[in-house]
């Protein structure tokens, strides 16, 4: 995931895997993985939430038709990462 985001230039980017949180989900069988991402970088600026979403999705394409089931993105510009800590709590 880390690879294919690198084409946004992220200036910050966790990634946790919440995957055993689901297990026995439907899309947990078939073998895709839940994950939380926030993702911080200048690509975002004047970008509206969904045109932020689909850069990732974009960029996530073929690991969203295979090993993510599900994907909760939080897509910041440099300026507005203050207000977020960290998506790990």
């Amino acid at each position: 995931m880390r690879r294919e985001l690198a084409v946004l230039a992220p200036l910050r980017l966790e990634v946790i895997d919440d995957s055993a949180r689901h297990a026995g989900h439907a899309g947990a069988r078939g073998g895709g993985g839940h994950y939380r991402l926030l993702i911080v970088s200048a690509a975002f600026l004047g970008k509206s939430r969904l045109a932020r979403h689909r850069l990732v999705h974009a960029a996530l394409d073929e690991l969203l038709r295979s090993r993510i089931h599900a994907l909760s993105i939080q897509a910041l510009t440099p300026a507005e990462v203050s207000s977020v800590s960290s998506i790990a709590s």
